[in-house]
């Protein structure tokens, strides 16, 4: 175990996120731990409490904590973390892409993106180490999903791809499109949600049960805490009043962003028990997130599509990850056909509207 080190921030790890500077300080050191350092104020920045998140500048002195000085007792193939052989195998799985600069997984729901408070190894982060395939540090997150939400997910194998990636997602030069099964029908079809969201504390020890609350955009100064959001939504397939499938575009990347909105505009997310009410049942035209009978109770939200420039190649990828099972049953049992709609439907209804709109000058 080392003592307390005063560790200044170099020029060639300016902008990065304090969790992974000092993962790659400390490389025994994994996301649990960094947590459970900020969280306790043990890990500090120019002596100020830090998150995990924070992005630290050249020049910063960072207070580290003492550090175990050995890495984990290794258990899978030269692994560092403890990990059996059926995670291992899980995660390598969800691979839908990889080379030696980036990979791409489509993430399962139920396993979150990073670890906290009350959660094990048992996350993607926690998991990196068996998608290493040879090289010698472990793949980045570069940006998270909700436990609950399944779907794409990026991972950079160099510090160097990490930060362009993570510059991308936060210029928003990324398309993401999600797919998600909601109360009732929107009304427009497609339309923008502009509300702010502000975290609302939870309750317990470690805040269980916090949750994102939206402000009008009127009232925003009323609220400093509270910051700006917009989501865009189309109406894919509809079965009746009842539920609708609706492509969402998280333009801002707040946390539970398009949980948060869905439930504001009056058509939850089915399966949402957290903004949708966990027993309500939908009986038409929005609210209540859940529909019963044979549709499952789990959050219908699904990262299904991600677009973004290679940052090393240059090349346009694109990314299509398909259902899981529970939504797949879903989309079967209502008889949406996944083939029929197009990949980008606000690119379609821009190109529409613009056709309509050449017809009617051209009527003149």
């Amino acid at each position: 175990m080392s003592g307390v080190q005063i560790l200044m921030v170099s020029e060639d790890d300016g902008e990065m996120r304090l969790d992974r500077w000092l993962k790659k300080k400390f490389p025994q050191l994994n996301q649990v731990a960094v947590e459970k350092m900020c969280r306790k104020g043990e890990l500090r920045v120019d002596g100020g409490r830090a998150k995990p998140a924070d992005r630290i500048v050249p020049g910063q002195k960072v207070r580290v904590p003492p550090v175990p000085s050995e890495a984990p007792p290794l258990k899978v193939r030269g692994m560092e973390e403890m990990i059996s052989e059926a995670d291992a195998e899980m995660i390598q799985s969800c691979v839908m892409f990889r080379d030696q600069h980036l990979i791409v997984i489509n993430k399962p729901a139920g396993l979150p993106s990073q670890g906290g408070s009350g959660l094990d190894h048992r996350t993607v982060d926690g998991l990196t180490p068996a998608l290493m395939f040879g090289y010698k540090e472990r793949p980045k997150l570069v940006h998270r999903l909700d436990k609950d939400t399944s779907g794409l997910l990026v991972l950079a194998r160099t510090d160097r791809v990490a930060r362009a990636l993570s510059e991308a997602f936060r210029e928003r030069t990324t398309r993401k499109i999600y797919w998600a099964a909601v109360a009732g029908v929107p009304n427009p079809k497609f339309g923008t949600i502009r509300y702010a969201l502000m975290k609302q504390g939870g309750h317990g020890k470690h805040g269980e049960g916090e949750k994102m609350v939206c402000i009008h955009p009127a009232k925003i100064k009323d609220y400093p805490d509270a910051k700006r959001s917009t989501t865009d939504y189309a109406v894919m397939d509809l079965l009746g009043t009842r539920v609708s499938w609706a492509a969402l575009v998280p333009v801002t990347g707040r946390t539970h962003q398009l949980r948060a909105h869905m439930a504001e505009l009056g058509h939850p997310i089915i399966g949402d028990g957290k903004y949708g009410g966990s027993a309500q049942e939908n009986l038409g035209d929005g609210w209540g997130a859940q529909l019963g009978g044979e549709i499952s109770r789990k959050l219908h939200l699904h990262a299904r599509l991600l677009a973004f420039q290679h940052p090393i190649t240059k090349q346009h990828l694109t990314f299509r990850a398909p259902l899981p099972s529970h939504m797949e049953k879903t989309w079967k049992t209502l008889g949406w056909d996944i083939n029929s709609v197009p990949d980008d439907p606000f690119e379609w209804a821009e190109e529409m509207a613009e056709k309509q709109k050449r017809e009617r000058q051209r009527d003149r």
